[in-house]
């Protein structure tokens, strides 16, 4: 890692797991180019692991069929071949490979697996504190965003307009609000 988290001294050594129940996996995409679609993923999981320098390290997963955009239908179609493939390239992952401070949040740096393409990924990371928990551990709160390009993970499928443009955007907005527990405190 390239930077610690010292600067942080709120948040202890060890294991913090992403708590599902509190985080949040989304995304957004342009739509027929004037509209946005967003959803999520259902189910996911990861690790947070803090290192008794302060040195951070993250991994999750993503399962890509949990997919939910309030549209069957969309739903159905994301998970097919033309978009995710699902059946084949069942999970996305996340290993980071770097944390470093920019002004008062920090880049956080790591390889994105979808699709079976690995790509190096930047996200935007604000740290939103720690708090004592309300009997399951002690919890810490951050949020994570980044642009990717859907084209760069193999999901090339044309779907152009008559009046120019295509129905779905490269451009793929990935928003993280994640809480995680202390694990065995």
């Amino acid at each position: 890692m390239a930077a610690t988290l010292n600067a942080l001294p709120l948040i202890a050594a060890g294991t913090w797991n992403i708590d599902q129940a509190h985080s949040t996996v989304g995304f957004s995409v342009r739509h027929l180019m004037v509209s946005k679609v967003r959803g999520e993923f259902t189910e996911f999981s990861g690790a947070i692991q803090i290192a008794e320098d302060g040195t951070p390290s993250v991994e999750a997963v993503i399962d890509v069929a949990s997919i939910a955009t309030k549209n069957d239908q969309r739903d159905a179609h994301i998970r097919s071949a033309d978009f995710f493939h699902a059946d084949e390239f069942p999970k996305a992952t996340f290993v980071s490979k770097s944390v470093t401070p920019k002004g008062d949040d920090f880049i956080l740096t790591g390889d994105f697996t979808l699709k079976g393409v690995t790509r190096t990924v930047d996200l935007k990371l604000e740290f939103n504190g720690t708090n004592p928990g309300m009997g399951a551990g002690q919890v810490a709160g951050f949020e994570a965003s980044a642009v990717i390009n859907r084209r760069d993970f193999g999901i090339d499928i044309e779907m152009p307009l008559e009046t120019g443009g295509s129905v779905v955007g490269d451009k793929i907005t990935i928003s993280l609000e994640i809480e995680a527990v202390l694990a065995g405190a």
